[in-house]
């Protein structure tokens, strides 16, 4: 890891480093200190994160579609207490 000749000490944190922090803590804390990452295991770290990223993606699909069965679900199951109801089902 390389360091680099400025330090960002300031205060003050942009909207990206607050992104950069939230993805990362540990490699927004080295950035902050002035360092450079610089690992042959970075671009496996860049690997794993954005299949996790993927998978996570791919979840929130399938949410998605599950709440859409429960309603499809529900809506059915309430059709067919109203139809036993009336007497429509023997």
């Amino acid at each position: 890891m390389g360091k680099r000749p400025f330090s960002n000490t300031s205060d003050v944190l942009s909207a990206s480093e607050i992104g950069q922090y939230v993805f990362c803590s540990n490699a927004w804390r080295l950035r902050r200190m002035g360092y450079e990452p610089e690992s042959p295991f970075l671009e496996q770290g860049m690997k794993v994160h954005a299949a996790l990223g993927d998978q996570l993606d791919d979840f929130e699909v399938r949410v998605q579609s599950s709440r859409w069965y429960i309603v499809i679900g529900l809506a059915l199951l309430t059709l067919a207490v109203l139809l036993l109801f009336f007497g429509v089902i023997l």
